[in-house]
């Protein structure tokens, strides 16, 4: 069930309206958000809800065994089977077919017959990001962060609550458990708040997106039939509209919650403005790369080892980062790169006239380049065909080129784009929208949301991290 789909609008209707019209206990609303997940997560595969439903129950159990252990070592041994299963299933739905490929070359030199296997495995909408968070609780009830929830309706609703369910943002059980147990109120500027948030996240993915996909697809799919204007012009349009589609997803799922009295953490922060790769990963998809920090990058050692552990340990955790996002070496590569580009960014010793306000804007614009070099491979069907982009984007190369009514439309979305970014900068426009009389805001809301449907494409589909 797609954010902008009508039948994402008449779920959420429906639930918004029973849950602050006709209900009055923090349990009933509670038992009505987990019904709503559930029916939206059902829509899709009506089955595989009770692999999430497993997973839950797993997990909830675990954290209790978890919590009354006291011998150490029987403490990391649940801790270990806490976290097996979850990341055994996720090995499973998500790699089999990737792991059987790239183990092929081994078997077939071994004299196996020719072709590798292919297994029908439908990959579950959802389950690297509710892994994490399963990953999360009972990591942190090992810590002694939180406790293990005695309540399974919150901790399946901690789970499953649908607005973050598919694609995040990833949420901490620290964070969230305390928002479900305590008595919400309707408070219409919260509703006003996430009604904003859910109409800007609904055109930056049906407008912006879907419309340089346009662009996007036809370079990605024939990289040798275009030449290096084509694809320079593919590589930036990727990089907006990925950004435009996730952070677009993230906005549609903080404003929903928003809506029914639950905060979800903020994603993106105009990653596109950073000034350096480890600002950028600041910046960008936050909730993963806080994750990585706290479950990865820190019980790998940090930079708690000395100076080439701490490279190796950026290197490894961005490296798992890319396979996280998909069953590819490509996404490995494209990990591999900000792996590096985290490496030597900490290495250089930068003298201390790099830092001057002048030079700011070359070191943002040089370090979107770098993020765009990246999605090259990320974005590319094979390392062939990155290979090949890459060849056209650095070295001119002739080929088919864009049409002009093409090209004007990309520069008027771009540049639409970068007069939003600088206007936010600049300009504290919540604050400007708060100030506004209701009947302003109302038709300014709803002349944006015919926006919308005018300039929605035909074309446009489903969500890209949806299949991460």
């Amino acid at each position: 069930m797609l954010f902008h789909s009508s039948a994402y609008f008449w779920l959420f209707a429906a639930t918004f309206a029973i849950h602050w019209g006709l209900l009055r206990t923090q349990r009933q609303r509670n038992v009505l958000l987990l019904l709503a997940s559930l029916v939206f997560y059902a829509n899709w595969n009506p089955w595989l809800v009770l692999l999430v439903l497993g997973t839950a129950i797993y997990d909830y159990r675990m954290a209790f065994w978890i919590e009354s252990a006291t011998a150490p070592g029987r403490r990391r041994t649940l801790l270990a089977a806490a976290i097996a299963v979850p990341l055994g299933l996720l090995a499973f739905f998500k790699y089999t077919n990737f792991l059987a490929a790239s183990a092929w070359p081994l078997a077939r030199a071994l004299g196996a017959d020719p072709g590798p296997p292919s297994f029908d495995i439908v990959l579950p909408l959802g389950i690297s990001f509710y892994t994490f968070e399963t990953i999360a609780y009972v990591t942190d009830v090992y810590r002694g962060r939180i406790r293990a929830e005695r309540n399974p309706l919150d901790y399946s609703l901690f789970l499953l609550f649908f607005p973050h369910l598919i694609a995040g943002p990833i949420i901490r059980p620290g964070r969230f458990f305390p928002q479900v147990r305590s008595a919400r109120r309707l408070d219409w500027s919260r509703v006003e708040v996430g009604a904003r948030m859910f109409l800007l996240g609904l055109f930056k993915k049906a407008v912006i997106a879907d419309q340089l996909a346009l662009v996007v697809d036809p370079v990605f799919a024939a990289p040798d039939a275009w030449g290096s204007g084509a694809v320079w012009a593919a590589a930036l349009c990727y990089a907006v509209q990925i950004y435009c589609d996730f952070s677009g997803y993230s906005d549609m799922a903080i404003g929903s919650a928003h809506a029914l009295g639950i905060k979800l953490p903020a994603n993106f922060r105009m990653p596109y403005f950073s000034a350096n790769p480890a600002e950028f990963w600041t910046r960008w998809h936050i909730s993963l790369s806080t994750w990585l920090r706290d479950y990865l990058y820190i019980p790998l050692g940090g930079n708690r080892h000395g100076t080439g552990a701490t490279y190796r340990n950026l290197f490894l955790t961005m490296l798992l980062g890319g396979l996280w996002h998909g069953a590819a070496w490509t996404f490995v590569a494209w990990g591999a790169w900000h792996g590096v580009l985290l490496a030597v960014h900490r290495a250089i010793p930068w003298p201390a006239w790099t830092g001057a306000r002048a030079l700011h804007p070359f070191k943002v614009a040089a370090t979107f380049l770098l993020v765009c070099v990246g999605w090259v491979p990320f974005r590319a069907q094979s390392f062939g065909d990155a290979a090949t982009l890459l060849e056209k984007m650095f070295l001119p190369t002739a080929g088919a080129v864009l049409d002009p009514a093409v090209v004007a439309l990309v520069t008027a979305i771009l540049a639409l784009v970068l007069a939003a970014h600088l206007l936010a900068s600049f300009a504290d426009l919540p604050r400007l929208a708060r100030r506004l009389p209701a009947p302003v805001l109302g038709g300014a809301l709803a002349a944006g949301l015919l926006l919308v449907q005018l300039l929605t494409p035909d074309a446009g589909g489903t969500f890209i991290y949806f299949q991460f």
